[in-house]
């Protein structure tokens, strides 16, 4: 399989564009263009189709083009709504309800267009309540590309310094530029699922938020270790800062309630995007009344602005209440549906594993996966760094691309199961596997 008008089209946009794309995280190898997609598929500009599960980075939790979203936007443009720029809306209020029905552990909520800005503003809102300017994030941990928590991210051994530090914070690594000395000084990365690491930044006593994925999903699907986000709760409490958990990956796509209703345990602030929408521009901040309302504090000091021009337009405001109701309607199980489709996708892929000899761990959340090609389920980014065999990563992703299966080609990056996908999609992916491990393994054709 090759790609040569998405070749040209990358290279015709980067005469126009900086690097081609208006988001250099979609630049991969190998260079598709996609033109159309549908449910469960994808079509590029070759005329090639895939059954997709990059989901466009994990919001499409109800498959693209979803019908019943599509009506309900179609119904907001034809309606004479508008962006009118001044007053409430009727719109954000029953998103709010529906929010908020759906996510019972929050108070209040607002809402915005990208999950960097949620996050940030959650930033913004711990640091007005606490006085105080230090936050704590996970090494491998995605929480947006602001300046706050623009560091970390699959940092190489070389650059965390040659060794595995636990308890106490890494060194820092920006993944930009641009970002002055004094702010990168303020964030202190430590490793996933290591209370003792948090505990030694914290005792500082200037720590303004804790802000990590309850689940890391920027690097596959690392899970918390039993306890682990009850003693975040708790060092929270004990030192005083506010405990973020960014959703915006699991909100939805965990469960209804996000992963906070799966482990019980409830952060001060959370932020949402991705699905809540199903891949429309709309995310949002939730949690207790008392941080949210700093927004109207009677003082100046301490009241934090809620600004956007977009934020609550009406077309991804009605797309997220549609999704919104669908993911809540009990007629159409939409989480049975993603529960069964994601044992069947992981039962059939343990077995080709293991029938083929390749090493693997599948770490699964609800319709989040990721096969890591280690024994170890890794539980922070040294076990990956450490175990998952890069290389070979590398080499599957391509072989399931050339066999029609859209996995992001970069490795570790998670796959998700939509509610358009089928039996039959996933039947198709694992004959795709097979064939993928035998002309990777040399193997023969196993019984």
């Amino acid at each position: 399989m090759n790609w040569p008008r998405s070749e040209e089209l990358l290279a015709a946009n980067a005469q126009l564009v900086p690097g081609g794309l208006a988001s250099l995280n979609r630049k991969a190898d190998p260079v598709i263009a996609f033109v159309r997609a549908k449910g469960s598929r994808l079509w590029d500009i070759d005329g090639h189709e895939y059954i997709d599960y990059h989901a466009g980075f994990a919001p499409y939790i109800l498959g693209h083009g979803d019908e019943d979203q599509n009506a309900a936007v179609i119904a907001a443009l034809q309606s004479d709504l508008s962006n009118y720029g001044s007053g409430p809306t009727l719109e954000e209020g029953e998103l709010a309800r529906l929010f908020l029905k759906a996510v019972p552990h929050a108070e209040k909520v607002q809402f915005f267009n990208t999950g960097s800005e949620a996050t940030s503003q959650a930033i913004r809102v711990a640091r007005a309540w606490t006085g105080r300017s230090h936050i704590i994030k996970m090494q491998g941990g995605y929480n947006g590309h602001h300046n706050a928590v623009a560091t970390n991210l699959m940092s190489t051994r070389e650059q965390l310094g040659g060794v595995a530090i636990h308890g106490d914070a890494y060194p820092g690594v920006p993944f930009t530029a641009g970002i002055p000395p004094v702010e990168q000084a303020l964030t202190h990365s430590v490793p996933f699922n290591d209370l003792a690491a948090v505990e030694q930044v914290a005792k500082r006593g200037e720590i303004a938020a804790l802000i990590t994925e309850p689940v890391l999903q920027n690097i596959g699907v690392v899970k918390p270790k039993p306890g682990y986000l009850q003693g975040l709760r708790d060092l929270a409490d004990r030192y005083g800062f506010v405990l973020i958990f960014d959703e915006v990956k699991t909100g939805f796509r965990s469960s209804l309630g996000g992963y906070q209703a799966v482990a019980g345990v409830t952060a001060d602030l959370s932020t949402y995007g991705k699905a809540v929408a199903n891949g429309f521009p709309l995310a949002a901040m939730a949690g207790k009344s008392a941080l949210l309302d700093l927004a109207t504090s009677p003082d100046p000091a301490k009241r934090v602005l809620i600004a956007g021009t977009y934020n609550c337009h009406p077309v991804p405001v009605a797309a997220a209440i549609a999704c919104l109701k669908k993911l809540m309607d009990p007629a159409q199980r939409v989480y049975d549906k993603l529960e069964r489709l994601a044992q069947r996708l992981e039962a059939g892929q343990r077995d080709l594993f293991n029938r083929y000899g390749v090493p693997a761990v599948i770490s699964r959340v609800g319709s989040a996966s990721c096969v890591y090609f280690s024994t170890v389920e890794p539980a922070d980014w040294w076990d990956i760094l450490d175990h998952h065999d890069a290389a070979f990563d590398t080499r599957y992703r391509r072989a399931l691309i050339e066999r029609g299966i859209y996995h992001f080609p970069v490795i570790v990056k998670q796959g998700s199961i939509s509610f358009a996908h089928s039996e039959a999609d996933i039947d198709q992916t694992l004959e795709a596997t097979e064939s993928a491990l035998r002309a990777l393994t040399g193997h023969p054709k196993t019984t």
